[in-house]
């Protein structure tokens, strides 16, 4: 009988409503969106004094939240470290027992809790106000314990949260990712922060490699690069390109400058024309001062040479216009650069 109303209790539930539940999504949405707007109502100096306090910061920006609110916190510290602001995450339950020696009086320390009284935080705040540590709190009550030992405190308070029941941190943690991203796009606009400087922090990602890839990582060289003399016959030129399989060789003179340059298209324009082919040498059918790049050329740059002139190959050469390398769009499409 008992056991009869355990698997009542568990497996009884509502019948699914799909209407009620796109419903119930646009309202998540709704008063997400309003939490977010009542963020940008409420700002004033106290956010450039958080900015401030983070770019004169010697150490890093030690980010610390309990629950909810330390998910978030890992993703603010995230963020922040790869727009060039130095953050670490730190558990404010674990700091109590140990990690508070990862903190130092020329580290920032980023609170984030809704109430602002949570024990953890309350355990710490003492020492780190005697370690002197710059405190910024993110905190739904600006009367809260933490609040009161902040040097900075950005009001994240919400109306209500999106969960039905206005338990579950929803609206409140929506509104702590906001404030955090916005310290980091403050930030990184404060420290000149470029693409480049993304890319550098993101070396695996695709931007990474489009703005830290050179020509050089890329391009064949050595014996892989097709080149001939002007005097080379058309057979030599053509056996030439089918060993090296670019699809393009150079013709380069007795110092190895290059000269012009003969691809796949040439041969094939070239036999439509009729014209005999067994007395041409390279000379008689290269295009001569072709385009060329640079070794310490980014490899995005030769993928919009190759684009905006509709051609596959394309040379590389030294300052003194050597040659010293070629690549093809699929050596660029191999290195995920296109």
């Amino acid at each position: 009988m008992r056991l009869d109303r355990i698997k009542r209790m568990t497996f009884e539930r509502p019948a699914f409503d799909p209407a009620q539940a796109v419903a119930l999504a646009r309202k998540t949405f709704e008063i997400e969106a309003a939490a977010v707007l009542g963020l940008g109502e409420r700002i004033g100096p106290e956010f450039a004094d958080a900015v401030q306090a983070i770019l004169r910061c010697s150490g890093r920006v030690v980010v610390m939240g309990m629950g909810k609110s330390g998910h978030i916190g890992r993703k603010i510290a995230a963020t922040l470290a790869s727009t060039g602001t130095p953050a670490m995450f730190v558990h404010p339950g674990e700091a109590s027992h140990g990690d508070l020696g990862m903190i130092t009086p020329a580290d920032v320390v980023l609170a984030i809790s809704n109430s602002g009284e949570g024990a953890e935080f309350s355990a710490i705040l003492p020492t780190l106000r005697r370690l002197q540590v710059m405190l910024v709190a993110l905190t739904g009550s600006t009367q809260s314990s933490l609040a009161q030992h902040a040097d900075v405190v950005l009001d994240t308070s919400v109306a209500q949260e999106a969960c039905p029941l206005n338990l579950a941190p929803t609206a409140s943690t929506t509104a702590q990712l906001a404030m955090g991203d916005a310290l980091a796009v403050a930030l990184l606009q404060a420290r000149g922060f470029k693409p480049e400087d993304f890319a550098r922090s993101h070396p695996g990602g695709a931007l990474g490699r489009k703005l830290l890839t050179l020509v050089a990582d890329v391009m064949r060289h050595g014996d892989a690069v097709p080149a001939v003399r002007p005097d080379a016959s058309l057979g030599e030129l053509m056996r030439e390109m089918s060993v090296k399989g670019l699809g393009a060789s150079a013709v380069t003179d007795a110092q190895d400058r290059v000269l012009g340059i003969f691809t796949d298209g040439d041969l094939r324009r070239l036999i439509e024309t009729g014209v005999d082919l067994r007395a041409m040498q390279a000379a008689d059918v290269m295009h001569a001062k072709p385009r060329t790049l640079m070794a310490n050329a980014l490899a995005v740059d030769a993928a919009a040479l190759m684009e905006q002139h509709r051609i596959t190959s394309v040379l590389v050469t030294d300052a003194a216009g050597q040659l010293c390398g070629a690549l093809n769009s699929n050596d660029l499409l191999r290195a995920k650069v296109i």
